[in-house]
């Protein structure tokens, strides 16, 4: 579990011909909760033009049955948002709607930007306002530059972009899925059992409504949704992938199946390759609620060690590690894990976490265990140490918040305050997925980068200058 973790991405969906879009398209978000806490949106589209409606919280918070019922139209898309680029308040809030000489357009994203604000400082130059801090709007801004001149505006304007986005982007008359040329962030095509198409950041979002999985929307490629059913065009060559191996380790929902995977089984297998690479003796497994679990699992199958729930979530308290600042995690901590001496006194055990970003909060929960009465504490992490800043997605964009960027494994030992620690090698890692290793993004663990990130943006790079002051 990672409650200190990196922040990723965003989750979104789209759906088009549905009569009862905006309901769908609220289970899906709903389904893709865990992907963003932050705010959630949903435009739609009547035929003639589209309204939103975008608000900051969870889901059920921002959309009532009032709201939902006003939301009508026959298509959609929806966005359930993490900040990585862009200040976490309501006019950073996603779908962007805009109208422009092309008409309206509403653009959700999951992913980040690498050179949105030189593109930004360009256009700003040239007198265009913006009216967000988010890299998002600057797709918009491409789009809108774009009509006049070009026969597919937005084929030309996903040409400027540079780094990580699965977009899907509502026009009036129809939806368009877009996935980078490197598809580091999913994005699947689906189709209801009433015979509409839909698009979802995981499959997840699918099995919420009913609707059955069709294929991943590839590398490079525009997917549109519109009456006349489902086409595909190309506006870029596929790279050599660049697909997230963390949606494997934390981000992605046990049952989603992502990169040709299901996350579930691969997080089982990372589980026993960890026991294989560090043998203990210990009297029980225990995960970290709630994304540790898969892992321990193939701990405990692998050693032979029986697997028992020591630490018990708190239900009400979201994942920590998607709280915007540290101050927030190392509250919602507090509330979120309670240790179970019964289980835990006087035992060894082995403590099973899918990774460890910034460290503090894993200390505090080691803290519980040793009050608890824990004899001895293994900590088993089923993940490389992450060393390095991630410009793609996932908020870990500086090093001096990674508690292995300036520490080896030991000294991270006696700061964790445990017995033993072990993280499961990169080679490890790779072999429990089924693509070959050279198609996964693993930056963050080998500092391999795909592109070479010249001028990186960070979390605030984009404020107005007069907010940046007071922060």
């Amino acid at each position: 579990m990672i409650n200190e973790k990196g922040k990723d991405k965003c989750g979104v969906f789209g759906l088009w011909g549905a009569p009862d879009s905006a309901e769908r398209i609220y289970t899906g978000l709903y389904a893709q909760q865990h992907r963003g806490q932050e705010s959630a949106g949903i435009a739609v589209s009547d035929g003639a033009g589209l309204r939103a409606h975008v608000g900051m919280g969870l889901v059920s918070e921002v959309f009532s049955r009032s709201v939902l019922d006003q939301l009508t139209g026959k298509a959609g898309i929806g966005h359930n948002r993490y900040s990585t680029t862009g200040s976490s308040h309501a006019g950073n809030a996603q779908p962007l709607m805009e109208g422009y000489i092309g008409g309206q357009v509403a653009v959700a994203h999951n992913g980040n930007l690498i050179n949105a604000g030189l593109l930004r400082d360009n256009y700003e130059q040239r007198g265009h306002i913006f009216h967000t801090s988010t890299d998002t709007e600057v797709i918009i801004h491409l789009l809108a530059s774009h009509h006049l001149s070009k026969e597919d505006p937005l084929t030309e304007a996903l040409q400027h972009l540079q780094g990580a986005y699965s977009l899907v982007f509502l026009f009036a008359d129809r939806i368009e899925a877009v996935r980078d040329p490197w598809g580091w962030r999913p994005l699947v095509l689906g189709q209801t059992e009433d015979g509409h198409d839909c698009v979802a950041s995981e499959t997840v979002a699918f099995d919420a409504i009913g609707a059955k999985f069709v294929r991943e929307v590839e590398p490079g490629e525009i997917i549109t949704l519109s009456d006349s059913g489902v086409s595909s065009r190309r506006f870029a060559d596929a790279q050599r992938p660049a697909q997230c191996i963390f949606e494997h380790v934390y981000f992605a929902n046990p049952s989603s199946r992502v990169f040709g995977d299901t996350v579930q089984i691969v997080r089982e297998k990372l589980g026993r390759k960890l026991a294989q690479e560090s043998p203990v003796d210990a009297d029980y497994v225990v995960p970290m609620p709630d994304s540790g679990r898969a892992a321990a699992a193939g701990f405990a199958a692998e050693s032979g060690i029986p697997c028992r729930e020591g630490i018990i979530p708190n239900r009400y308290v979201g994942r920590t590690f998607i709280q915007p600042t540290q101050k927030q995690r190392s509250l919602a901590v507090q509330l979120k894990l309670n240790a179970v001496p019964e289980v835990i006194a006087d035992k060894r055990i082995v403590v099973v976490d899918d990774s460890i970003v910034r460290g503090t909060t894993t200390r505090t929960k080691m803290h519980q265990l040793r009050r608890a009465g824990a004899k001895e504490i293994h900590l088993r992490i089923s993940c490389p140490p992450v060393r390095n800043p991630c410009y793609f997605g996932i908020d870990f964009p500086d090093s001096s918040q990674l508690i292995a960027a300036k520490r080896d494994v030991e000294e991270i030992r006696e700061f964790l305050e445990v017995d033993s620690l072990h993280f499961l090698s990169l080679e490890g890692m790779l072999s429990c997925v089924s693509r070959q290793p050279e198609h996964y993004c693993h930056a963050c663990f080998s500092g391999d980068y795909r592109l070479n990130v010249a001028k990186p943006v960070s979390k605030l790079d984009l404020e107005p200058h007069q907010l940046k002051m007071f922060r």
